[in-house]
């Protein structure tokens, strides 16, 4: 872990930037620009959050080198410019994050590891964690209070269990995979038919797997069904949001960003790169193309083209949608001039 800076100099070295103003303004924390104080630093990424600087009591300012911003009172104040503000932002408050809480190396008494299993050198397994028949746990992993990994589960090194996550039987986790609290990886997928009397529904088992590749991030609370066949697959690098559903057989590329509430129902393939709003819905078997982007509380009906930005109910070209959206707001002007219409023909507004 990086030391954390104490002045706008040593915060200009570590995120790399140019330094203009007060070298030596301090530097204690990092706050947003309305609630930093003088010796706090804040980020500026755009003109409006530029346009608050003035008025600001921060010291310091992380700012992108394309926003117009002075420094004002250089005597007190500093400006460090950088190339991405939010990604310099992101590296400042790495490095002034308190250390994270985390299992002692080692397994905890309360703990239950099967005696077929396998443990990783440097593996820290917390209280009330329970490790199944057969599975096996890479180097460095860290499992936290009340964890289950289920019988020939595979984890790769430097794995992260949050409280209460659940690793199902024989799925399988990449290098350096962080699963939130209460998530749970290998759910049964959601599968029945109506029995031959009509009055009942069979469940359809599901025999496959899942396989999240490195450095997989999935948020609290979000599930990720086990496939009928084969493996429901993770992209490597791709990060998931809280409360999100993954359904059965989906395939999600590389470097996809998934917020939260969105439901993936089965089958679905997404593309490399893909950005997908929150609260969106996407019906199975339908393929969302590379690099495409989905606006929050998208309904996605149809299969979309790489690149393509869509959104609405059900969505579309977002183009299309803003022009749907324009007329809707007209309706009521519309619908006066109609009645004008009907009532009054030849006094029509």
């Amino acid at each position: 872990m990086r030391p954390a800076p104490r002045t706008a100099q040593e915060l200009a070295a570590l995120v790399h930037g140019t330094l203009e103003g007060c070298a030596t303004a301090p530097v204690r924390g990092m706050n947003s620009i309305d609630e930093a104080g003088p010796d706090e630093a804040t980020f500026i990424v755009d003109d409006r959050y530029a346009s608050r600087w003035a008025t600001s009591r921060a010291g310091v300012a992380l700012v992108a080198r394309t926003v117009d911003c002075a420094v004002g009172d250089a005597s007190r104040r500093a400006l460090v410019r950088v190339d991405h503000a939010e990604l310099a932002l992101a590296t400042a408050l790495e490095a002034f994050a308190p250390p994270p809480e985390t299992p002692a190396d080692g397994v905890h008494p309360s703990a239950v590891v099967d005696p077929s299993a396998v443990l990783g050198t440097g593996v820290a397994v917390g209280p009330n964690v329970t490790v199944g028949r057969g599975a096996n746990v890479g180097a460095g992993c860290r499992l936290h209070a009340g964890c289950s990994v289920g019988a020939h589960a595979v984890l790769g090194a430097r794995c992260t269990l949050h409280a209460g996550a659940v690793i199902r039987e024989r799925c399988r986790l990449g290098e350096a995979v962080v699963v939130h609290a209460n998530a749970v990886i290998g759910s049964d997928g959601f599968g029945y038919r109506p029995a031959a009397d009509g009055r009942s529904l069979v469940r359809i088992p599901h025999l496959g797997t899942v396989v999240l590749e490195d450095a997989v991030e999935i948020g609290a609370g979000t599930c990720v069904d086990r496939a009928k066949f084969g493996a429901t697959v993770i992209g490597a690098g791709t990060k998931i949001d809280n409360l999100c559903q993954i359904g059965h057989g989906c395939r999600v590329g590389r470097m996809v960003v998934i917020a939260g509430l969105t439901g993936l129902a089965g089958s679905v393939t997404v593309g490399d790169g893909v950005q997908i709003g929150g609260g969106c819905g996407i019906a199975d078997h339908r393929t969302i193309g590379r690099g495409a982007r989905l606006a929050a509380r998208s309904a996605v009906m149809d299969d979309v083209p790489e690149g393509a930005t869509w959104g609405g109910m059900p969505a579309q070209d977002v183009r299309a949608e803003l022009r749907v959206i324009a007329a809707i707001r007209r309706l009521p002007e519309w619908s006066r001039r109609l009645r004008h219409l009907v009532e009054d023909p030849g006094k029509a507004p």
